[in-house]
């Protein structure tokens, strides 16, 4: 693409960044001789229904940020429109994004904190002041100058005092930053960018964000009152519980308990960071990074002060300190139970914050184990006997699914879940079928899939402890394997394989299987998703595990996408993954393994209820609507005969 010559009275030098809506040149004004950047917006480029709403909102930018003059928001220099293009001119900050700081990992000091908030903070305090309210705080909008100063930008969705633009019920913002009353289409005010500014607050001391997952995960744990977040002290051992006040009453849900200014916040977070220093022993000094000045009547020690006491009375919803949510309490009873009567769940991860945050997330209900070390944690399987275990799958010196795949020989009657931020497909293969692993937990997780994903293992653990599995030569003779495949060769392959124990039927695709299905008794289904469509296969699968979880499904594919293979472990429990070719020997000892496993929840119906997947929508939007019907005639089939003596 070609860069324009000009853009206004600007020489275009260079691009640098493209948006969703436009592109940032780096320009030139010739007549002062600065550098500046230059947002534009071609007309050419939008739909036509939506340039209106578009220019006005970036005409809007223009309006709002140019009336804010504050040496932590970057200046508007000039609105202006040249042929086609809408552009702004505004202050070039040599720098990177707080965004792109926090994505290579970069860990704060507290000194850092302090200033970066601090100036974070006073700007708001100015723009709320000229009426300005931003409504999209993150840290891909906070930049960090050549010294390291904050500059507040894109105001494209800032509500003005005097501006009608901004339509009740529309929901503007970044998820993991919107306030509840973002979410819910309300008047975002002032406080807003004080909530989005204690996410980033928690970002900033723990490295993780308050809530994490998908749009709707992060949505409904911000709208339910009684999904709080930990607490960051339990997270970073170096904060105080000053700080832990202040962030969460930031973070309070309800408006009215949230700080009454910026102003107010920053007085507050200072006195924490305060007390978090002393805390640490990390006194001044001249060597000590610098940090914004204290706002009058903040003491320079960590004594008690009133800050302090006014955010811990503004903190309505308290987390107690031994469970993470305040509903746990109510729910589980009267009082906890004592740790040699809980259940042993082992953690395992190389990093101290993630082992902290688990523990606090499984304390209250667990008698948690936890360690950074390999070789220690299979010390603790080889003397304890743990229900489930919890590992990352990058460790030093082991990776997670070698030290599971050691601990199901040591203890293979716990449950072993694996936490991992990217995507093995050998690994997830492999620990499937080899029985090691009986969960996938994407790294960064949602803590209530998670404690809910651990407590069914937990009560599969106990329940598989007491039920001895039948030997092979003991299995029923008319429990049928029904092989789903388009060709044929799959099937005449098991139906050899197996003829000596048990029947095996043939469906060339999905609706015959679904008649097969109702018409026999089928205990496993070896399913070659790559006939037809792999995603519509994959829903399928999942809907029918939803409806009738005694099922047993193994996967035959070619396919190398771990993305669909976990998608299919989570939602649909797959028992096995077959790669093609398919070696046979393998495959017999697969299917066998699947007879025995059904002839267990057959004995043990308590087992198909707990792992029984969670009723979701999503799946079924994808399939045809006779799809649908057919599987709840064959629920009603399989129903009634699984109920006969």
């Amino acid at each position: 693409m070609m860069l324009p010559d000009r853009i206004g009275k600007y020489r275009i030098d260079a691009v640098i960044g493209r948006g969703g809506m436009g592109i940032v040149y780096r320009g030139f004004d010739l007549a002062i001789e600065r550098a500046v950047a230059i947002k534009s917006i071609s007309r050419a480029a939008l739909p036509i229904d939506e340039q209106s709403g578009t220019l006005d909102r970036f005409r809007r930018e223009a309006q709002a940020a140019g009336r804010l003059v504050h040496p932590n928001i970057v200046q508007i220099f000039e609105y202006g429109e040249d042929g086609d293009i809408a552009f702004i001119a505004m202050e070039l900050v040599e720098g990177c994004s707080l965004h792109q700081e926090l994505a290579s990992r970069r860990r704060f000091t507290l000194r850092e904190i302090a200033r970066i908030m601090a100036e974070l903070l006073d700007a708001l305090a100015h723009s709320h002041a000229q009426g300005v309210v931003h409504r999209d705080i993150k840290p891909a909008n906070i930049l960090l100058n050549a010294v390291g100063r904050v500059k507040i930008s894109d105001f494209g969705i800032a509500r003005i005092e005097s501006s009608n633009l901004t339509q009740s019920g529309q929901m503007f913002g970044t998820p993991y930053y919107m306030a509840p009353e973002q979410f819910l289409g309300q008047h975002a005010g002032p406080e807003a960018d004080l909530y989005a500014a204690g996410v980033i607050a928690y970002e900033l001391l723990t490295s993780i964000r308050p809530y994490s997952g998908g749009t709707p995960q992060i949505m409904r744990q911000v709208l339910d009152l009684e999904t709080l977040p930990i607490p960051p002290s339990r997270l970073n051992a170096n904060v105080s519980e000053t700080l832990d006040d202040v962030v969460l009453t930031a973070l309070a849900k309800p408006i009215e308990d949230r700080f009454d200014s910026a102003a107010e916040f920053g007085m507050l977070f200072a006195q924490g960071i305060v007390d978090s220093l002393a805390l640490t022993g990390d006194a001044a000094s001249a060597d000590s990074p610098p940090m914004a000045p204290l706002p009058a009547g903040i003491p320079a020690t960590g004594t008690p002060s009133p800050g302090r006491r006014l955010a811990a009375a503004r903190r309505q919803h308290t987390v107690p300190p031994a469970s993470t949510f305040p509903g746990d309490r109510a729910r589980n009873g009267s009082r906890p139970q004592s740790s040699a009567h809980k259940p042993r769940l082992l953690v395992v991860d190389d990093e101290e914050r993630i082992l902290s945050a688990l523990k606090s997330v499984f304390r209250n209900d667990y008698h948690v184990f936890a360690t950074s070390d390999c070789e220690h944690a299979l010390a603790f399987i080889a003397r304890y006997r743990m229900h489930a275990i919890v590992s990352d799958q990058r460790m030093p010196g082991m990776t997670g699914v070698e030290l599971l795949r050691r601990a199901k020989e040591i203890a293979p009657g716990s449950m072993r879940i694996l936490l991992t931020g990217y995507a093995d497909l050998a690994s997830i293969v492999g620990s499937i079928n080899d029985g090691e692993i009986y969960r996938f937990v994407s790294k960064p997780w949602d803590n209530n899939e998670l404690r809910s994903i651990v407590r069914e293992a937990v009560a599969v653990s106990i329940e598989l402890a007491d039920l001895a599995p039948p030997p092979s030569s003991d299995l029923r003779p008319d429990r049928a394997i029904l092989v789903v495949d388009s060709n044929g060769e799959l099937y005449r392959s098991t139906r050899e394989l197996m003829a000596d124990v048990c029947p095996v039927r043939q469906a060339t695709g999905p609706e015959v299987a679904l008649g097969e299905l109702a018409t026999g008794d089928v205990g496993v289904v070896l399913f070659d998703i790559d006939a037809g469509s792999p995603p519509d296969n994959a829903n399928l699968i999942k809907t029918l595990k939803q409806d009738h979880p005694q099922l047993l499904t193994l996967v035959v594919t070619e396919a190398s996408d771990s993305e669909l293979m976990i998608g299919l472990i989570n939602g649909a429990q797959i028992f096995r993954f077959i790669n093609k070719p398919v070696a046979l020997k393998n495959l017999r000892g697969h299917l066998i393994a699947a007879l025995v496993r059904a002839q267990q929840f057959e004995q043990a119906p308590q087992l198909v209820r707990r792992q029984a997947p969670e009723l979701s929508s999503a799946p079924r939007l994808a399939l045809p609507g006779r799809w649908l019907d057919r599987i709840r005639e064959l629920g009603e089939r399989i129903g009634l005969r699984r109920r006969r003596p």
